[in-house]
């Protein structure tokens, strides 16, 4: 069995479900990657699949479907994707073990890869507790 590369949180899968269903009969979920940008370096992508790509990582909850791209894989590896609404935003938002740093604004923030090895580790402790 691999790494779960992302989760996500009731709140997410019910928001996706609700973009999903007001998007056409073509929706079927969203698609996450990450991009260079912003002033702390990268930006998570956030955008509605009509057609998958047989290449990226589907993550399933509750009928939300997200599509992970392959090269934001590393860098979402543990990572937890959640919904919030604010008084001031509402939007997603990802709690992710990979971040080292992100912007005051946080419309940004500095990744690393994941380190596979210390995954490795911890599932291995893990299954001996």
């Amino acid at each position: 069995m691999g790494f779960a590369i992302m989760t996500m949180t009731d709140a997410a899968a019910t928001r996706i479900k609700q973009i999903v269903a007001g998007s056409g009969p073509d929706a079927r979920g969203i698609r996450v990657g990450i991009k260079k940008g912003g002033c702390a370096g990268m930006e998570y992508t956030v955008d509605l699949v009509t057609e998958p790509n047989a290449k990226d990582d589907l993550v399933e909850r509750d009928g939300a479907k997200v599509w992970v791209e392959p090269s934001a894989v590393l860098y979402l590896l543990g990572t937890q994707m959640d919904f919030e609404v604010t008084k001031m935003r509402s939007g997603f938002t990802f709690v992710n073990p990979n971040q080292t740093s992100a912007c005051g604004c946080g419309e940004s923030v500095e990744l690393k890869p994941a380190d596979l090895a210390a995954l490795a580790k911890q599932r291995e402790a893990d299954a001996h507790v």
